[in-house]
């Protein structure tokens, strides 16, 4: 079981902290937060998983913490969670072309970010 965290807002939840089901087993970690910020309204979270990407809903995370997030799933509700739907989510790499090398600044002066669909 992982070491109890100091309670945070669901805003604050960081990219990687694991997911938890209810026995505490590792269901993924987090992905990113579903919220629709201009209505204050939480939707749920994203989990990377050994089985790509999945969703939980907001009624089903009741802790979020500095070092996890526990959901109120059990673990047979956790191996059965859907793929997120709606609209693709893009992503860039903000480190691509970082380097020093010729080609790195050549990319950097006149190459167009390289966006990846994330998809399971």
């Amino acid at each position: 079981m992982m070491a109890e965290g100091t309670p945070i807002s669901y805003q604050a939840a960081t990219r990687g902290t694991p997911v938890l089901s209810r026995s505490g087993t590792k269901i993924g970690t987090l992905e990113h937060v579903l919220e629709v910020s201009d209505l204050d309204l939480f939707e749920g979270i994203v989990v990377a998983t050994h089985h790509g990407l999945r969703f939980i809903d907001a009624e089903h995370l009741p802790e979020f913490t500095t070092t996890h997030i526990r959901s109120s799933l059990d673990d047979a509700q956790a191996a059965k969670l859907p793929p997120p739907s709606g609209p693709p989510v893009y992503s860039v790499d903000a480190l691509a072309d970082s380097g020093n090398s010729l080609h790195d600044v050549v990319r950097r002066l006149f190459g167009k970010p390289r966006w990846k669909r994330d998809t399971d």
